[in-house]
């Protein structure tokens, strides 16, 4: 657990800590806390590494292999450093690896004439193997016999060594991390010091380029292990197996195979595997935000993030929980981490609620459920916001201002449901608390939020992201100053930058692992048949295909972090998406609200069980509990899929082939009556088609304007094809209209889930809810008006039951 972490909850009971300990490691592993030469060592390289992206962010750029080559380098290094190898047999696994390293690197440059030999010495070895077998390999193999014998030896020497270092200096490196980190500092070193050479030699590798690749996709793995466990391990080893037996696995996604060297020189040398996409995004965007993230925290804003909300909504009805609402939307948006959120904004609002009255197990579930909320909020949103705008090729000032509706239409849900439940269960806000009105809050602290405005607003004008993040840190040091308490000399940015650096190496241990599974997927071409496995599956359901991609986040979400879970999934799912339809920064959204959905949903929600750590509840209870409070995040990708006009998208409106009912299975077009650009309205005549020798006419079932002819005159068409595309597009009335029935029916939602409007609800009522909700999530007019009178019923039953019941006493009296 970091430090920032144990200064947050240093208020809690030692079990409650231990809890917390235990629950974060499944997020990633501890670290050592070295001293010494290690501990300056270690400092330097994350000081560096600060200093050099705030150089390129915010004063002059750098070429590609430095921007992307120095990340992975300190990140490498610093987590063989930092982060211990585990058990003895891990240790016996990676010392015959490491073994093998060695002394393949010393055969290679001092007993081979170079290393073409030594490569073609290693290649005939396993060709004798596959072709003759394990004897006659091993007959005619006697360089690779003293290769084996000296990666025994020099295991068999580490080991002791290993063992005898880590129980005198737990807290140092051990031999073999230090020679790891050495050797993923000269495979990185020369991607960087080659990259030139590497893209001119592209799909014509050398000797040497193999058997870096080799070295470096194992130091990828085991940079993953390290950090974040065996899941997302096993996760990458998986996809090496489907790229190396290709042909053996089913017909639907089976392919022709690689060999180890194409599959290894791919993934590692181009920009397609561990230097690709992620690496890219993380360099350019995301440390340079977690950065800004630990400048903020230094500078003594959390404080204004907790006593703001506490003044505004601490006396209203279930005050502490709408505390926490607030709270968690503003830390949230900046910190990058549902987990980090609930810890750090919990370990306060949590006995806050408990001392008003929330039951323990509601308590610590109210809080991660608004946490994850901070996920989909600007200006951070995490990293899947940095990464969809890439993935879109979209600024990602775009991605901030589709995203900041659905964010606080989450934000709004959660709210409603705890006002519902406050009133349920006559839960007040605190009484007897003393804090002060907002308005001093925010006459004493509004310098507070200028970071979070200046980032905003150079977005907004253009500036780039790193840009941004750079100016704005720059003003956390500024606004520390306007108080002495919190002023930010050389130490505490010191430590800032430290808690910078740190802060950044679970994301990027995740990189080299997306990197082997984006690069394999784009290798095999396996997306493309993922892409009709849904379609499939689903039969055409627009709302089945969610259910399913919702299904694969979640499982997913098991086993990586969220953004690696949003990453993998949309290179899989946003395909088979946009075929449906979806408008593909619809897709993406989808998918990055879904890939949220493991930090809340049992049986994995680590978030939820940091919160019943925190609250002192069942782990389980509170899981199921926060599942509940989160339910929008489920119902917010089905209104992106219909109603894309919430994002400011235009929504399609295909002519497609009606059902053929012929023998023939195809029709002619005969004539398209609208060309691009025209604008249609429902019962318009679109297109006639011939079926045997029945002519047919294709009318348009809704509004919209033609985007192009997918089949010309004379073309033939089946079933179901489109023939005509069209879209209906994102009016200022339109977005509107989504925006008001969007708010409505998170209202009627939140009283339907919670059975509660202002009273209980009765099965009879709680079923007109339902009709409301679905009509209110409908735009228009007429659902909305329609929404909002089943929802006036229920209040008139509920009201009339209220003055009844408020007579009784009386005439009983």
């Amino acid at each position: 657990m970091s430090e920032d972490l144990s200064e947050e909850i240093k208020d809690l009971s030692a079990a409650e800590k231990a809890k917390l300990k235990k629950l974060m490691e499944k997020e990633a592993r501890s670290f050592r806390v070295p001293t010494g030469f290690w501990k300056w060592l270690v400092a330097i390289l994350g000081a560096v590494m600060v200093l050099f992206y705030f150089y390129s962010a915010g004063l002059r750029a750098v070429a590609t292999q430095y921007h992307r080559g120095v990340y992975v380098f300190v990140t490498y290094v610093l987590v063989f450093l930092l982060y211990p190898a585990g058990k003895v047999r891990i240790r016996l696994l990676l010392g015959l690896a490491l073994g093998a390293i060695i002394s393949g690197s010393i055969a290679a440059l001092l007993f081979f004439p170079d290393v073409a030999t030594f490569h073609a010495t290693l290649m005939g070895f396993g060709e004798r193997w596959s072709s003759q077998g394990v004897v006659a390999a091993f007959s005619d193999g006697g360089a690779v016999i003293g290769l084996g014998l000296a990666t025994l030896a020099i295991t068999a020497a580490l080991l002791p060594v290993d063992t005898l270092m880590t129980r005198r200096w737990p807290q140092l490196p051990a031999l073999s991390d230090i020679l790891f980190a050495v050797a993923s500092a000269l495979v990185v070193y020369y991607w960087i010091h080659e990259f030139e050479a590497l893209n001119y030699r592209a799909g014509a590798e050398n000797e040497m380029d193999a058997l870096v690749s080799v070295v470096g996709i194992f130091l990828s793995l085991e940079v993953a292990r390290r950090v974040l466990g065996w899941s997302m391990t096993i996760i990458g080893l998986a996809f090496l197996s489907y790229g190396y037996f290709g042909p053996h696995f089913p017909e639907i996604i089976a392919h022709r195979g690689f060999g180890i060297e194409r599959l290894c020189t791919s993934l590692y040398l181009t920009t397609n595997g561990v230097f690709g996409v992620m690496a890219s995004v993380l360099a350019t965007y995301v440390i340079l935000f977690i950065f800004f993230g630990a400048f903020l925290q230094k500078s003594g804003a959390g404080k204004f993030f907790i006593d703001l909300p506490l003044a505004v909504a601490g006396r209203t009805t279930g005050g502490p929980a709408k505390v926490a609402v607030i709270a968690s939307a503003m830390f949230g948006s900046v910190s990058g981490s549902a987990i980090a959120n609930t810890v750090s904004t919990g370990a306060f609002t949590i006995p806050l609620m408990k001392r008003a009255g929330f039951r323990p197990h509601v308590a610590g579930a109210i809080e991660p459920a608004a946490s994850i909320g901070g996920m989909f909020l600007p200006p951070v949103m995490g990293a899947g916001g940095f990464l969809m705008a890439e993935l879109t090729e979209t600024p990602y000032s775009y991605i901030m201002m589709i995203s900041v509706f659905p964010a606080l239409l989450y934000f709004f849900s959660v709210f409603c449901m705890i006002h519902f439940e406050a009133k349920k269960l006559k839960i007040q806000g605190l009484v007897g608390e003393e804090f002060p009105h907002w308005k001093e809050v925010l006459k004493k602290d509004w310098y507070f939020s200028l970071p979070l405005i200046i980032i905003t607003v150079l977005m907004i004008l253009g500036r780039s992201p790193g840009f941004s993040a750079f100016w704005a840190t720059i003003s956390c040091i500024v606004i520390s100053w306007f108080q002495a308490e919190t002023r930010m000399g050389i130490a505490k940015i010191w430590d800032a930058i430290q808690t910078g650096a740190r802060n950044t190496l679970v994301i990027g241990a995740t990189l080299g692992v997306i990197g082997i599974i984006v690069g394999t997927i784009s290798l095999t071409g396996v997306g493309l048949k993922f892409s009709d496995i849904i379609i499939s599956l689903a039969h055409g359901n627009l709302l089945a295909a969610l259910g399913l991609v919702g299904l694969a986040s979640l499982v997913l979400g098991m086993g990586v972090p969220v953004t690696a879970a949003y990453l993998i999934t949309a290179v899989l799912a946003v395909p088979p998406l946009g075929d449906m339809g979806v408008p593909i920064i619809c897709a993406h959204m989808i998918v990055y609200w879904f890939s949220q959905d493991s930090n809340i949903t049992p049986p994995v929600c680590v978030a939820a069980y940091a919160g019943a750590a925190i609250a002192g509840s069942d782990p389980w209870k509170t899981g199921w509990t926060s599942f509940k409070y989160a339910k929008l995040l489920y119902v917010v990708p089905i209104l992106m899929a219909f109603t894309p006009s919430i994002l400011f998208q235009a929504k399609t409106v295909n002519i497609t082939m009606p059902a053929i009912d012929d023998e023939i299975p195809f029709a002619t077009v005969m004539k398209i009556h609208v060309k691009p650009g025209d604008h249609f309205v429902a019962g318009d005549k679109i297109v006639t088609v011939l079926s045997g020798d029945q002519p047919i006419e294709v009318h348009a079932k809704r509004e919209g304007d033609v985007k192009h002819i997918a089949i010309p005159n004379g073309g033939m068409v089946n079933s179901g094809e489109v023939i005509v595309a069209g879209e209906q597009m994102a009016t200022p009335h339109l977005i509107i209209s989504s925006f008001v029935s969007a708010i409505l029916g998170t209202i009627a939602f939140s009283a339907l889930t919670m059975f509660y409007w202002i009273r209980k609800t009765t099965l009879p009522e709680w079923l007109i809810l339902a009709v409301a909700t679905i009509l209110l999530y409908t735009p228009g007019l007429v659902t909305d008006l329609s929404g909002i009178a089943l929802v006036a019923i229920v209040w008139f039953l509920q009201r009339t039951k209220n003055k009844r019941d408020a007579l009784l006493p009386a005439a009983a009296a």
